[in-house]
């Protein structure tokens, strides 16, 4: 497979009425949604468990603690935000695409007549989906149960910077998919996926010693986004951090689609 023609495959909608091409990309992305939706093992974890474990370290363990102090508790919801928005790219994305290259599945959409971009983008559009759903259970946590004073308007802020942030990880997810098999693609993205949980700082902070070692991780620069979003104190430049989110989302993706031209 050339890079010619893959790149042929994806201008291939072009040739179709806007009507049906857009209708082709929706339908595709409806179908991935409800698909992972109905998925326990995948919605489950990643819907409901970063507000069970907010409710339990931010509620039921040091709840009143964080009552006398708003910024450790704006800390803490974010970290467990930021956790729930990164695994739907990343898991999605990596381990759905690895199994559809190892079954043919790839194969077989690209012969359909439907654009090929489509399979992607509507994966890019579930994991952007279960950000805002993420986010919306948390809120809801964190309204009734953690007593924590947010208004609409940053509801709206960091519903939007979640919806975003996905992207870096759904590059991520996508050119893990294209390097590993549809075995090892859990057991790899699941290390990743902890790494930069443990290693951005977000829910412990890391000793002064390797506190930098965060810089390298984009989950850091997300969650210094959301805490901007919620004007709460964060490190660095807004406009900082979404260059390198950016860059992130750019280069895995161009290294993810020159793989696919060569192994399909």
């Amino acid at each position: 497979m050339t890079t010619t023609t893959w790149e042929s495959d994806f201008t291939r909608g072009a040739k179709m009425p806007t009507g049906r091409f857009l209708r082709a990309y929706f339908t595709e992305a409806k179908y991935e949604s409800v698909q992972m939706l109905r998925m326990p093992g995948f919605s489950i974890p990643f819907l409901l468990l970063p507000a069970a474990l907010y409710l339990l370290f931010g509620v039921v363990l040091f709840g009143e603690a964080l009552r006398s102090d708003p910024k450790s508790a704006l800390f803490i919801f974010t970290g467990f935000d930021v956790m729930g928005v990164m695994g739907p790219g990343m898991f999605g994305f990596g381990i759905t695409l690895a199994m559809e290259r190892e079954q043919g599945l790839l194969a077989l959409k690209r012969a359909l007549p439907m654009p090929v971009g489509a399979s992607l983008v509507a994966k890019m559009v579930m994991a952007m989906l279960f950000g805002v759903i993420v986010t919306a259970t948390m809120f809801t946590a964190a309204l009734t149960l953690g007593h924590l004073p947010l208004t609409g308007t940053q509801c709206v802020r960091l519903a939007t910077v979640n919806a975003l942030g996905a992207l870096p990880f759904c590059a991520l997810g996508l050119l893990l998919g294209t390097l590993t098999t549809a075995r090892s693609s859990p057991a790899i993205i699941n290390l990743l996926y902890l790494a930069m949980i443990y290693l951005s700082g977000f829910l412990i902070p890391l000793p002064k010693s390797i506190e930098s070692i965060a810089l390298a991780s984009p989950a850091f620069y997300l969650d210094q986004l959301a805490l901007s979003a919620l004007g709460a104190p964060s490190y660095g430049a807004a406009l900082t951090h979404m260059g390198v989110l950016a860059g992130v989302t750019l280069l895995p993706t161009a290294l993810a689609i020159r793989r696919l031209a060569r192994v399909g």
